[in-house]
């Protein structure tokens, strides 16, 4: 028999938070009984009374506040206002661009150092046209993926032992910080040593990079979860894998996501600095060939082809962290 959770309006107003329902939680079939019944906010900015049955007339039901809302109109919408949104973005790289070109034609900086953006556009196109930049590109994202793997499978059951744990997080969490002052240009060579040159080595820096934000923001979002929520759970039975899969993963997803998020992107930086010191592989490694024989043009097309890669990552992310948390509210 399903239990009943009984919420006073206390504990609502002090958690803020919405995946208390009986959608979001079928496996214990929590009810919001009594008087108590209210809207809860996804965005945690307004918690709305359900009004009472007597100021109903017989026959009406109580509508949602967003009734009155049009959701068409917002989803015609959505393209405009994505359009307006990325016109600052648009306006700032053309206004780089402009700045790169006047400063190389009136020879403030030597074509030599600073190409001109035309030639740089002409050595991407060729790369990408002739295959290249494919084949170095794919090793990079091959390694960064992989370490990310690596990185997050052991960030994550110990950001949850660290929000978990006191003892844990006392013991650990200064030798986390301590670890940060460490460069990864430090730490390569020394891979080197114990692991050889090749992709384990690389896959481990990738790691190495990855860890710290995981860990750091799975802590965070476990600490923050409203603790009458999770006393709540408990007084109805909820416990163990119940509690992480049902309140505590939920409820922290935002803070965790982040943190993969950002971990995701810093990846790339892991595996090109990798394959700047442990080899000649990938997207690091074709930027120490453009470079040694000074081919300018190609080391900043390269850069351009680092840049779009992790900005494709970071909007994976964003599309993927956006659809679990959709999920998780409905």
């Amino acid at each position: 028999m399903s239990p009943t959770l009984s919420i006073n309006r206390r504990v609502l107003k002090a958690s803020h938070l919405t995946l208390l329902t009986p959608k979001a939680y079928p496996a214990f079939g929590f009810v919001v009984s009594g008087e108590d019944c209210m809207e809860i906010s996804r965005t945690s900015q307004s918690i709305t009374d359900v009004p009472p049955a007597e100021s109903l007339r017989p026959g009406e039901a109580a509508e949602p506040a967003e009734a009155s809302r049009s959701p068409r109109r917002s989803t015609a919408l959505r393209p405009l206002r994505s359009f307006v949104g990325c016109i600052p973005a648009v306006l700032l790289g053309l206004s780089i661009l402009l700045v790169w070109d006047l400063l190389v034609r009136t020879g403030s900086v030597s074509s030599f150092l600073l190409p001109y953006p035309a030639d740089v556009a002409r050595s991407f196109w060729n790369s990408v046209r002739g295959g290249l930049f494919w084949e170095y590109a794919r090793t990079t994202l091959t390694e960064s993926m992989l370490g990310f793997g690596a990185g997050a499978a052991i960030a994550l059951p110990i950001g949850y032992g660290i929000a978990r744990s006191r003892v844990l997080a006392r013991t650990l969490e200064p030798y986390l910080a301590a670890s940060q002052a460490m460069p990864s240009v430090a730490i390569a060579p020394i891979l080197v040593i114990w692991l050889g040159y090749g992709l384990k080595a690389v896959v481990v820096l990738c790691a190495l990079i990855v860890f710290f934000p995981i860990v750091v923001n799975t802590a965070l979002g476990l600490r923050t979860i409203d603790r009458d929520v999770i006393d709540a759970a408990r007084v109805d039975g909820a416990h163990g894998w119940s509690m992480l899969l049902h309140f505590e993963a939920p409820l922290a997803m935002p803070a965790v996501l982040t943190g993969l998020r950002t971990g995701l992107t810093l990846s790339i930086i892991g595996a090109v600095v990798g394959e700047f010191i442990l080899g000649d592989q990938g997207l690091g490694g074709l930027l120490t060939i453009a470079r040694s024989n000074f081919d300018t043009p190609l080391v900043f097309a390269t850069l351009f082809m680092l840049m779009l890669l992790a900005s494709s990552l970071y909007g994976v992310a964003r599309f993927i962290e956006a659809r679990l948390l959709r999920i998780l509210g409905e």
